[in-house]
Parts: structure tokens; sequence; C-alpha cells
């Protein structure tokens, strides 16, 4: 977890906004987080300047939005706390690249929706995972793939994510919520269990290990997300 003191200006829009419903907020209150930090005015002034030249931002009326990019971004995160899914009938998906010639761009891309859409590479250019999740496959995996319903005759998990390790982060963080005193330590933890929501596999239960705590995560930074919510929006608004 971000010690208070390396957070950067950055950073601190970035989380503010990517968890603000709509992601737009007036320059004074991105200040305001800035300022709980001990982020100068200044500084946070800069930085707003540099993201929306950068293509992050937008800014109109005092006010900054986030990107169609970061918009995305944010629907994963949405997403990640609200997963869509579907029974789980023990079939997985399987993205094989059989593009020829693909730009450095292009790999790039792919390597980037296949996270987002939540595969693994089980070997450099196939991945995979359960298909137990409802979406729909972008351009740019249709276009760079063959995909395929298949079913392992071993399970691959072990082989693709470290359950145990994303476990134990999770525990880490229930106890970090627990524990949260003020704005600032609050605004720290909730971006903490934000980023570990999106690298959740979301797998079925039958191929999680005994006690997954995803969905009691979910549960306790909902709660928590409540309450530091209208706690934050007194501070901005006095």
């Amino acid at each position: 977890m971000e010690e208070r003191n390396n957070l950067s200006a950055r950073s601190a829009v970035l989380s503010a906004l990517l968890g603000s419903h709509p992601p737009r907020l007036p320059a004074r209150h991105l200040v305001r987080i800035g300022a709980l930090f001990g982020i100068a005015e200044g500084t946070v002034r800069v930085a707003l300047s540099r993201m929306v030249a950068a293509g992050d931002l937008t800014q109109r009326d005092g006010h900054y939005t986030l990107s169609s990019r970061l918009v995305e971004r944010q629907a994963r995160q949405d997403e990640s706390r609200d997963p869509h899914t579907r029974p789980w009938d023990g079939a997985w998906e399987v993205a094989v690249v059989t593009a020829e010639r693909r730009a450095p761009a292009d790999r790039a891309a792919l390597r980037h929706a296949m996270t987002a859409l939540r595969l693994a590479e089980l070997r450099e250019g196939t991945w995979m995972r359960p298909a137990n999740l409802v979406r729909r496959w972008p351009d740019v995996v249709t276009a760079q793939c063959t995909l395929i319903d298949g079913r392992p005759h071993t399970d691959p998990t072990p082989l693709l994510w470290d359950l145990d390790g994303w476990a134990a982060e999770a525990h880490a963080l229930e106890r970090a919520l627990d524990l949260a005193e003020g704005l600032a330590e609050g605004f720290l933890v909730s971006a903490a269990v934000l980023r570990h929501l999106l690298a959740d596999p979301l797998l079925p239960a039958e191929l999680l290990p005994g006690d997954w705590p995803g969905a009691r995560l979910r549960a306790r930074y909902d709660d928590f997300d409540r309450r530091y919510r209208e706690l934050l929006q007194r501070h901005l608004k006095g």
C-alpha cells in the first residue's frame, strides 16, 4: 500500500476521479484532496494541466473529467466491485494468437485487453479462463486471435493465477479497512482495495479454495465506501 508521503499529485487526482460518479470534480475539490497528503495547490494544478495535455483529463468551466480511455478503466473498476457472472458448466475460453506480423502497439493492446477480460497467459500467445463471465470480445482480440471453447483434461488454474497470494493480500486489506482512520488513510486504503479487486480473476466457486475472501472483501468495501464518501463530501464542501 502506498505511503502517504509518496502519493503523487497525479495519483491523488486519478484516484479521486476514478472513485467519483460521474468522474468529474471541480479543481478546488481536487486541490483539497491533494492537501490531505501535503501536496501543495500549485503542484496539483500543474499536474492537472499536464494530465489535460496528455489526454488523461478534459477541462471545462473549472471542472476536470476523465478522458474516455480512463472512463473505460473506471467501468472495469466498477465491474470488479459488482461482477457479471453466469453459471459455469466446466467450459473454458481459449484465445490463441494467430495473426501474423503484429506491430508492437497491437501486441500491447492485446495484452491490455486480455488483462481487462481477466484471461491469463498459459504460454506465449495462448490465453484462457473459465467461461463464467458475461462480456463481449473486443475487436482487438477477434482481429488477432482464434477463439476456442474447450475443457482441459486437468485443471490449469494453479498455472494461471496465484490464488494464495491474492487471498493473503485480500485478508490484509480487510484488516486495513477495519483500522483506517482519517480521510487520508481511508483514501489510500480505498484505492488499494480497488486496485486489488481489479486483479481478482473472478473464477467460479468450483475452482476456488475454501474461504475465498473475494465476496467478503467486496461487501466490506461497499460498507466502508458508503461511510467514507459521506465524510469526504463533507470535507470537500466544508
